[in-house]
């Protein structure tokens, strides 16, 4: 069975001289993961960067054996920020989250969108305040929505509001930009706590649960933030 389609690199690794696995991110059949037969050669290894977008010529013979998948490049994302560390690692992050939260061959059309929209946000000043929105979208698309306009609750230190989450053993600030997604001045305090807040979020509900850890890909942007 033959299926067109096109999408998103998320991943991808050496399987033997000449091929190599890869995991897409697709606009019709949701995650998907084959062999590109190929893959390492000058031709294609190229531009199988991770984010960039691809067609794909996906060969399904059945369902005990990997597919093969045919790709053709026709927007090469990631290139545009190979002089901006940060915003590659961001990217590569981005990806791998993808990658562990969505289940395979399970289509929906928001995430693949949402992807879409992950590269207009790079190219804006305040590109990691929308990027930790992205995540937050990203979560309420596979059934784990934060909903922190809900749950937070709030006070005012020194005339300005604060708002936090609150249980029985601690009390958890929560960066206004997060409740109130029109605040324009963002600073990188406020993106390190709220990347900190996803990410304890994620680990708990998500990962630990699921035998799982925070992928190292996105501890690796979040301690180039940190320097």
């Amino acid at each position: 069975m033959i299926k067109i389609d096109e999408g998103f690199l998320l991943s991808k690794f050496k399987y033997n001289e000449n091929s190599i696995i890869a995991d897409f991110y697709t606009k019709n059949n949701g995650k998907i993961s084959g062999i590109i037969f190929g893959g390492t050669s000058k031709k294609i290894k190229g531009y199988l960067q991770v984010g960039n977008f691809f067609h794909l010529n996906i060969n399904s013979k059945n369902e005990t054996k990997a597919s093969s998948i045919k790709v053709e490049i026709i927007k090469p994302y990631t290139p545009l920020f190979f002089n901006n560390q940060k915003k590659l690692h961001c990217i590569i992050s981005a990806m791998t989250l993808t990658k562990y939260l969505t289940s395979e061959n399970e289509d929906n059309k928001n995430i693949f969108d949402l992807l879409e929209f992950f590269f207009l946000q790079l190219n804006k000043e305040d590109w990691l305040k929308s990027y930790i929105i992205w995540e937050l979208t990203l979560l309420k698309y596979i059934g784990y929505d934060l909903n922190l306009k809900n749950i937070v609750q709030k006070e005012f230190v020194n005339n300005k509001t604060v708002y936090y989450v609150k249980s029985s053993t601690q009390k958890k600030i929560v960066p206004n930009f997060l409740v109130n997604q029109e605040v324009d001045t963002v600073d990188l305090i406020d993106i390190l706590k709220g990347i900190t807040l996803v990410s304890n979020y994620m680990e708990k509900n998500i990962f630990f649960p699921n035998n799982m850890k925070i992928p190292t890909q996105r501890s690796e942007f979040i301690n180039l933030l940190q320097n």
